[in-house]
């Protein structure tokens, strides 16, 4: 298991993290959230020891392989596939001895570890993942170099998971990726068979890949279970909970200091007000929650046009005279909600910028109605913010008609307070640069939203607010994004943008999330075919292979001292899943309102039993590690 104890980290006069600690079991797929700039990127680094604690331990079994997320793209004239299969040091240092090595013994024990580690299947596996991260055949066995930065990003991650880490922690890994990508990771790593913890705002990744939600809030770590959905529910019982316990404690303190003030200085009760003075002292106060400020967004209201909006007939859209998009009839009405759906590489951003104004038609028509107001939002644009200005003077130059205090109401109506507004853009967050450029193309009251990829930069909560700003909208809305949580609801319709065409795809992102992994699944079977061949080819996997007598004798010894530690690390972490499964029962009983409404003495009954079984649980828990340790310490002397 993971196991965070007491940490504390400090960038200078701030405190990130605050005697946090948690603990993740072994085989656990983890979610660990929280608002930007927590220092959830910071808790990751901490457990890779790429920075050193404060104060506090984290700590793992030793034979766990830790893996991350890279922040560098790879480059280079090798190919993407040589690339990933690279990435495995232990896989390539072994292929090379085996191809050198004379000694009997180690030769045995090369090909003994290779066929442990699966090496006729690599580069299938390799191949597989680079496919379901958007790289055809074709791309595989290009150089690096050959691709963009976003592209090569995709790379990285395509390396991490091939090395498959027993811990695999993951920052952000779908900022890169599209919607297919972004599927095909979902159903990876739901199948994926070692530790995982994610940091990722999207709350469809949250809700369908992870077992548990870590929420880093205030400089502490509490675990949830469920996906994000029921830890939104959990947590505002738990605050309402609190919020009831704190009530209850102030009257227990008003009354204490009633009685205080009354007798204190009488001489037949001073001993007793005494007492009670420090009864006040040891009562340890219920913290008030302070809710970190929301986000909002709001888009206004445009000028109601005739339709169509938009209307395409046999157009041709492309780049310097080459068409990526042919012959498209296509028409937009003010209250299309469209979301565009297809591979990277297809489209969609062409279709987008093509009505936006921004990419002129190669051959066909585009119609566009007279007074036609159009919002255009691509995440390259925060590239062409001028960063040494401020939101409010980017805001000026945009409508220099406009008083200061009319900008000022825009901006706050995305989320800048005064000082933020007036604060260097150089110096803003992704997310506010993201909420800037929302500013700026609804200043001019749009009649339809072009969004590419709107949500790579925003958390949860400022998802949330985007998808109630554009339900709210009088306008049309065409959207491009990898986030399936906020396509279901904002869209109605979807265009598949594929092989050269547009055109509507009839179902819902359940359908299409099907008919995507349909492909990988068939993908999967024709790996799984090539596996049983090479294992006949090789007489057998290596593991079935005998080798010497001595060999054997001693393996069959060790399974012999290891079977009764086994039995009991099973029964121990089986106690800690019992105990936790009742902790979570208590506290919902705690949190249900109906508990205070009758006799007061089943809350005092339920509070003791959940202490025991708190008490219980850490003993619990003492055991499981305990038991851990030794069967580690006798692997790895093994």
């Amino acid at each position: 298991m993971l196991r965070i104890d007491n940490l504390t980290y400090r960038i200078g006069p701030r405190i990130l993290l605050d005697q946090a600690s948690a603990m993740i079991n072994q085989g656990h797929r983890v979610g660990l959230v929280g608002r930007n700039g927590t220092g959830k990127t910071t808790l990751l680094r901490l457990i890779t020891d790429a920075l050193e604690p404060d104060e506090g331990s984290i700590e793992w079994p030793r034979r766990w392989r830790v893996g991350i997320t890279s922040q560098e793209a790879p480059g280079g004239s090798k190919s993407l596939i040589d690339t990933v299969l690279e990435a495995d040091t232990e896989l390539t240092e072994l292929t090379a001895e085996a191809e050198t090595a004379d000694d009997p013994d180690r030769i045995i024990e090369i090909h003994m570890r290779l066929g442990e580690r699966e090496a006729h299947t690599a580069r299938a596996r390799a191949a597989r993942i680079l496919a379901g991260l958007g790289f055809d055949e074709a791309a595989q066995n290009q150089p690096c170099s050959d691709f963009s930065g976003g592209w090569r990003m995709r790379v990285a991650l395509a390396s991490l998971l091939f090395t498959q880490p027993d811990l695999l922690l993951l920052d952000e890994p779908t900022n890169h990726l599209d919607l297919e990508a972004c599927l095909w990771l979902e159903d990876y790593l739901r199948r994926y068979p070692g530790t995982v913890l994610l940091v990722s705002h999207d709350r469809g990744i949250l809700n369908r890949v992870v077992d548990e939600i870590l929420h880093l809030e205030n400089g502490k770590l509490t675990l949830y279970a469920g996906g994000y959905d029921r830890f939104e529910e959990t947590r505002r019982m738990r605050l309402a909970l609190d919020d009831k316990l704190r009530a209850k404690q102030d009257i227990q303190r008003a009354h204490i200091m009633k009685f205080v003030d009354r007798f204190r200085y009488k001489a037949s009760k001073s001993r007793q007000a005494q007492s009670r003075l420090k009864m006040l002292a040891r009562m340890e106060p219920i913290p008030e929650h302070q809710e970190e400020g929301g986000i909002t967004f709001t888009f206004p209201e445009p000028e109601a046009l005739s339709p169509p909006l938009f209307s395409l007939d046999d157009v041709d859209a492309g780049y310097d005279g080459k068409p990526v998009l042919r012959k498209l009839s296509l028409r937009l009405d003010e209250d299309d909600r469209i979301a565009l759906l297809g591979a990277n590489g297809n489209g969609k951003s062409t279709l987008i910028k093509l009505l936006a104004g921004r990419l002129a038609p190669l051959d066909g028509q585009v119609v566009r109605s007279g007074k036609l107001k159009v919002g255009y939002f691509a995440q390259h644009q925060t590239d062409e913010l001028d960063l040494a200005a401020t939101p409010l003077i980017e805001m000026a130059r945009k409508r220099p008609n406009d008083p200061e205090r009319k900008l000022r109401t825009h901006l706050g109506t995305f989320g800048f307070s005064q000082q933020r507004a007036e604060t260097r853009i150089g110096s803003l967050s992704g997310g506010e640069k993201a909420r800037l450029l929302f500013a700026l193309i609804s200043c001019e009251k749009p009649n339809i939203l072009l969004l590419d990829e709107p949500t790579n930069h925003l958390d949860v909560t400022s998802r949330e607010a985007l998808v109630q700003a554009l339900n709210d909208f009088k306008g049309a809305v065409v959207i491009v994004s990898h986030d399936p949580h906020v396509i279901e609801l904002t869209a109605d319709r979807f265009w598949l943008v594929e092989s050269g065409g547009v055109a509507a795809f009839e179902g819902d992102m359940d359908d299409y999330r099907a008919r995507l992994l349909g492909k990988d699944r068939n993908a999967r079977e024709k790996d799984k075919g090539s596996r049983e061949k090479a294992k006949k080819a090789n007489g057998g996997t290596s593991r079935e292979r005998p080798g010497n007598k001595k060999d054997r004798r001693q393996a069959a010894e060790r399974r012999t001292i290891l079977a009764p530690l086994k039995k009991q690390l099973n029964e121990a972490e089986a106690a800690v899943g019992r105990l936790e499964g009742r902790k979570a029962e208590l506290e919902r009983t705690m949190a249900d309102p109906r508990l205070y409404a009758g006799d007061p003495s089943k809350a005092a009954d339920v509070q003791k039993q959940l202490a025991q079984v708190a008490k219980d649980l850490k003993a619990a828990e003492a055991s499981w590690i305990a038991a851990q340790e030794e069967w580690d310490r006798l692997h790895t002397e093994g």
